[in-house]
């Protein structure tokens, strides 16, 4: 299964980064394989508004069906629930461990945005 996180760099040891659409880098990961994709996120991270439903766009391209992330706004979230992704927020620590924590069930999806938009 292809796995989006948020990332603060290109490798597996990169930290998750708690901002979705303005996050450095995307990481599209095989679960299996833990074979890996860089989608860089620079254009969005620096727009002046609809960065989350940019980079939902983004993720929906790459064919993941999970995105692990540490904060996703109420119209990133509609946008990932239309293209029926699903989202786990709070994910911490490097990009491996985070695949790794929702693989063994200890990040959980949510059923809604966890911030007001921007922050």
């Amino acid at each position: 299964m292809k796995i989006a996180i948020t990332s603060t760099g290109k490798d597996l040891g990169s930290e998750v980064d708690p901002r979705f659409g303005r996050a450095s880098y995307l990481l599209i990961v095989d679960s299996e394989t833990l074979d890996f994709e860089v989608i860089d996120n620079t254009e969005n991270k620096n727009s002046f508004k609809g960065a989350g439903i940019q980079a939902a766009g983004l993720i929906s391209k790459s064919g993941a069906k999970i995105l692990l992330t540490g904060y996703c706004g109420p119209n990133a979230f509609k946008a990932l629930k239309a293209a029926k992704i699903g989202v786990a927020n709070d994910a911490k620590g490097t990009i491996k461990e985070s695949v790794e924590a929702y693989m063994d069930g200890k990040l959980p999806l949510t059923d809604e945005a966890d911030v007001n938009g921007y922050w």
